[in-house]
């Protein structure tokens, strides 16, 4: 009985420590799965915070992939162009940290492991690099100076291919478990979700950028239209009104040039009557104070037609037809013009002439009727600039213009350019503005600078700035697109 009784004891304190090993193996293979858990769940958490940059993605999978493999050296790559770049690395030391990036990059095509799984796209192990047969002496050597006598390389894929790869080095021989192989391959599929993450975002950026590029562009088009169409209402408008007042105007300088010459006929039909002397005194005076009146009527109708002339040039919106010009030549014939017309009007006006044409300024479409009339405005009123500064008597002063071109790609500059008076900042304020000129009465019509804004701007879609320091030089900017980017509106079209 003693017998049975030690027997059953010695069955029953076996079991116990069966038991116990088994709970010791499932709190131990536990604690490794807890691990994992939360080291995969660390990685998950590091995608979601680093939508755009994937490097602290790979930085937390090297040191988790050697870590948890108990591995000398772990390594991430990214395949780009080819060649096999290093993304993070994890050494045992900063000797060996530093020779494994030196190697790197390296061709997919080189004998490496790493090459060798992203180029088949599959798994890539050695158990023994000492013992193994097939490996080179190089490889040996390699693995000698790093350290380590096996490794294990699992290949990132998308839709099949490899974008990189995740190896992990042991300084003991040996195989690699299944759960470590689909560990490895775990945090592979996570780091492919991060770089997909990352292109899918920059992706999403980049056509949210263009997105709101077109709807700049469909706004400014929608405005340039909104514009336009106000322009032509404005246009048609101030056409009625110039027409409408240029008919009695013309009544006014006709008849009062005519009633200016019937002065002197009435003088004359007065001479052979004989009048008291103190009477035809009166006469003579009245006589005079009427012409005098009369030819002030004659001048102020003159200026008036002028700017209603130019009131309809205004309310025009293009001149002739667009076509492509050739932008040098444009620019020199405006010039010659300009200069031969300003010497026409003073024989005695004389001002240097430079000009700075870039060969490669090329061709722009535009209306080259309308652009000369910029130019010759921009010109004209450069030569009224030097003019008036000589008339300062300026010291050592001598008259210059300067026109030039500049190749600006999709655009081309033109630029004029007097070292006349200047412009002060009040007047360079209101410059634009229709109707607004400092020149005396009879000399400008404030029209010619908001003309040119329109041409350039409304109707070429190009710009139009001014530079100046009063007393020094002023200078306009033009910047004119090559292509036909603007208003199609012909002279005369609704």
């Amino acid at each position: 009985m003693d017998i049975e009784l030690r027997h059953r004891i010695d069955e029953l304190e076996q079991q116990l420590r069966s038991a116990a090993a088994e709970n010791a193996n499932l709190q131990s293979e536990l604690a490794i799965a807890l691990e994992r858990q939360t080291i995969t769940a660390q990685i998950l958490n590091v995608i979601s915070m680093s939508r755009t940059d994937v490097q602290p993605v790979f930085d937390v999978i090297s040191e988790s992939s050697r870590q948890l493999l108990g591995g000398q050296t772990a390594l991430v790559t990214r395949v780009v162009g080819g060649m096999l770049h290093l993304a993070a690395c994890t050494a045992g030391s900063r000797a060996s940290h530093e020779e494994i990036r030196a190697s790197f990059p390296t061709p997919l095509t080189s004998s490496g492991i790493h090459s060798r799984a992203a180029m088949n796209s599959a798994m890539a192990f050695r158990s023994d690099i000492e013992t193994e047969p097939g490996v080179s002496q190089a490889v040996k050597e390699m693995a000698r100076v790093r350290g380590y006598r096996s490794i294990i390389v699992v290949p990132m894929l998308r839709e099949g291919i490899a974008i990189g790869t995740i190896g992990v080095s042991r300084v003991e021989p040996g195989t690699f478990s299944d759960s470590q192989i689909n560990l490895l391959n775990t945090f592979a599929d996570q780091a492919v979700i991060a770089i997909e993450n990352a292109r899918l975002f920059e992706e999403i950026q980049a056509r949210t950028a263009l997105l709101a590029k077109s709807l700049d562009d469909l706004r400014a088009a929608q405005d340039r239209l909104v514009q336009t169409e106000k322009l032509a209402s404005l246009g048609q408008l101030t056409a009625g009104i110039a027409h409408e007042i240029k008919n009695p105007l013309n009544f006014v300088n006709n008849f009062a040039a005519l009633s200016a010459e019937l002065t002197d006929e009435l003088n004359d039909a007065l001479a052979p009557v004989a009048l008291p002397d103190d009477v035809r005194d009166e006469l003579d005076e009245l006589r005079g104070l009427l012409k005098d009146n009369l030819q002030k009527i004659v001048q102020h109708g003159k200026r008036a037609d002028s700017i209603v002339t130019n009131m309809l040039l205004h309310s025009r919106g293009g001149g002739g037809e667009q076509r492509p010009t050739d932008v040098n030549t444009l620019v020199e014939e405006s010039l010659n013009l300009a200069y031969h017309g300003a010497r026409a009007e003073k024989p005695l006006f004389n001002v240097t002439l430079r000009r700075e044409f870039d060969p490669d300024a090329g061709i722009a479409g535009m209306f080259p009727q309308e652009i000369t009339r910029v130019l010759l405005n921009l010109m004209s009123n450069g030569f009224y600039a030097v003019a008036k500064r000589r008339g300062e008597n300026s010291p050592g002063f001598e008259a210059e213009l300067s026109a030039s071109t500049r190749n600006r790609g999709e655009h081309v500059e033109i630029r004029i350019r007097d070292n006349g008076v200047g412009i002060p900042p009040e007047v360079k304020e209101k410059m634009f503005d229709p109707f607004f000129t400092t020149k005396p009465p009879g000399e400008g019509t404030g029209l010619g600078l908001s003309m040119s804004h329109d041409i350039i701007v409304k109707q070429h879609g190009g710009s139009i700035d001014v530079e100046t320091e009063p007393g020094v030089f002023t200078e306009f900017t033009i910047l004119l697109p090559r292509g036909s980017n603007f208003s199609h509106i012909r002279r005369g079209e609704p």
